[in-house]
């Protein structure tokens, strides 16, 4: 008996996110940063470079307090992070980039502007536009509840 892929466009999205996924952190761990080809990578994009409280790291990042607990102490004995005092709440922490870590946030910035670069040549501008227009309007869709099946109604365009 022989496997057959899904049909549906969870599956290609997910593949799609897969290939993105794989080049990106290639060409990271190719620049430098081979700690991006670890698990305690999926951290940095909700970071920023402004930082946030660690407890908000956990609610973005939808790992559990543990795990990030862990994947902030790997990453602060690396270099790449750092805990300060949170300036409203004094039993707070933010969790922010070091200079090593804005220096990976440039190259990952350079990185992702060069894969978009190539995927756009691939489909052409006007298509990569369109994909990306649909997309967001599905991501704003999925996150206000306006998806059928999430109670807000849904829009068609």
């Amino acid at each position: 008996m022989s496997w057959t892929p899904p049909d549906h466009i969870g599956w290609t999205l997910w593949r799609a996110a897969h290939v993105w996924r794989t080049e990106f952190t290639a060409a990271m761990v190719a620049a430098g940063h081979e700690w991006f080809g670890q698990a305690r990578a999926k951290l940095i994009p909700h970071i920023g470079p402004k930082g946030l409280r660690q407890s908000e790291l956990v609610a973005r990042s939808g790992l559990t307090k543990q795990a990030v607990q862990q994947f902030v102490d790997e990453l602060e004995r690396d270099g790449i992070l750092t805990r300060v005092p949170d300036a409203v709440d004094a039993r707070a922490r933010r969790v922010i980039p070091t200079q090593v870590g804005l220096a990976a946030m440039q190259d990952a910035d350079r990185i992702k502007a060069e894969i978009e670069a190539r995927w756009r040549e691939v489909v052409g501008t006007v298509a990569f536009a369109q994909l990306d227009s649909a997309l967001q309007r599905l991501i704003a869709a999925g996150e206000g509840g306006g998806l059928p099946g999430q109670g807000g109604g849904g829009k068609k365009d």
